[in-house]
């Protein structure tokens, strides 16, 4: 029986050889690795990565495909297949005492955002993770202050990760072909953060109210939450928009809020 793409978990099978080959050579897996692969798919990553690594655990949400992969690799100790949520899923559960989880995998566009947050959870196990994402997406990770992409989520990631877009993949390397571009991107986790914040959830807070305004100048934006003199403090031009202000300034505009 061939397995077809399901719309509603947003599936498309990589098939590109050329592509996986690259993949796993930006990777670099090696054979002490823990690694866990979120969306297994039809395997097109995991039959390869498999023997490169000491074990690893796939994260499946389909039951027909983690039943297809049971099988496939019933004969593997060094691989697990978890038929489970992504976003729910417990990363945890796959560390070992030692040494940290490098991750992989396939993201589905409708549920990527949401992924990276909550990957973020589980940021000290992590040393790295490779995901293929819509182009738009890593664009928006990798933007710099002051550009269109430039917004809420290249922020709030900023903080932990190191973000690099490795290089681009056409539709046609998947089926069903996407209608748009995707780009395999390589997330860093930190061992320290790029900068401190007084209160996480103040941050958080203020920076998705900013940029839910982003047209507005921060004098407007920030009435009733941070006064004219704590911008002027800041050295913060009232005039300005928040998609200016790097990450840091942002934290700093939050360590002044209400």
């Amino acid at each position: 029986m061939r397995l077809t793409a399901r719309k509603r978990y947003g599936q498309h099978f990589l098939h590109d050889a050329n592509i996986i080959r690259r993949i796993l050579d930006a990777i670099g897996p090696q054979d002490a690795e823990r690694f866990v692969e979120i969306g297994g798919g039809l395997g097109a990553l995991t039959a390869p990565l498999a023997p490169r690594v000491a074990h690893l655990d796939v994260v499946e949400v389909d039951a027909r495909l983690a039943a297809e992969l049971r099988v496939r690799f019933a004969d593997d100790p060094n691989v697990t297949i978890h038929e489970a949520d992504a976003l729910a899923f417990d990363i945890s559960a796959c560390a070992a005492a030692t040494g940290k989880l490098r991750v992989a995998g396939n993201l589905p566009y409708n549920i990527s955002t949401q992924l990276l947050f909550h990957m973020m959870k589980f940021k000290t196990l992590i040393h790295d993770m490779h995901f293929m994402l819509q182009k738009e997406v890593v664009d928006r990770m990798t933007a710099a202050p002051g550009s269109k992409s430039y917004g809420r989520l290249t922020v709030m990631l900023s903080r932990w990760f190191d973000i690099e877009a490795c290089f681009d993949i056409r539709p046609g390397s998947f089926r069903p072909p996407p209608r748009v571009m995707s780009t395999l991107a390589r997330v860093t986790v930190r061992e320290v953060p790029r900068f401190d914040v007084g209160d996480e959830q103040r941050f958080a807070s203020l920076v998705a109210h900013l940029f839910s305004m982003r047209r507005k100048t921060l004098g407007r934006a920030l009435r009733g939450r941070v006064s004219p003199d704590s911008l002027a403090a800041l050295g913060i031009d009232a005039r300005t928009r928040a998609e200016t202000l790097s990450p840091e300034r942002l934290a700093a505009l939050a360590d002044v809020s209400l």
